[in-house]
């Protein structure tokens, strides 16, 4: 199974982005400093994103980036699809010349469990993922850390 760097952390920086922002919108720096990603890494991928209407931006002092639409209308397999992520369960890409240019016994097995892979994460919207319980520890340990650093953080949390 091929799911890159780049698929999952921008799911971890949508889920972040879906936790935070629900008074204000959320700035790369805090997403950076909560998940460990670069900025650079999160404006690459915030731009696809953007451009493929899962997030809108809000310029000027106090801005950042806000969910375009509420976290039941966003599931993950848009978040990977919106950064060229592919869920490749083959060894060739999906390209069918995996043994010396010819398609192997096995290619059919791993294409129809790529497909499967992705039709499960089509089925598993982001706020999904905020009301799981064990996403909630995390953020909040993640926010205490945030709240020694900006003491504001913890009551923005309002989780359901």
């Amino acid at each position: 199974m091929r799911l890159t760097t780049k698929g999952r952390y921008a799911v971890t920086a949508m889920l972040d982005l879906a936790i935070h922002a629900r008074r204000e919108p959320v700035s790369l720096a805090d997403i950076s400093d909560r998940q460990s990603i670069s900025i650079s890494y999160l404006e690459q991928l915030f731009a696809k994103l953007r451009k493929k209407g899962l997030v809108s931006s809000v310029r000027g002092p106090g801005g950042g980036y806000q969910l375009a639409r509420s976290g039941g209308e966003i599931f993950i397999a848009q978040i990977i699809d919106a950064v060229d992520e592919l869920v490749d369960a083959t060894r060739c890409a999906g390209q069918g010349d995996c043994q010396q240019g010819a398609m192997c016994l096995t290619h059919e097995l791993w294409t129809d469990l790529s497909k499967q892979i992705h039709s499960f994460l089509s089925g598993i919207s982001l706020e999904e993922l905020v009301n799981r319980r064990e996403v909630q520890a995390v953020a909040l340990r993640q926010s205490h850390g945030a709240h020694a650093r900006d003491s504001g953080l913890l009551g923005d949390l309002a989780f359901s």
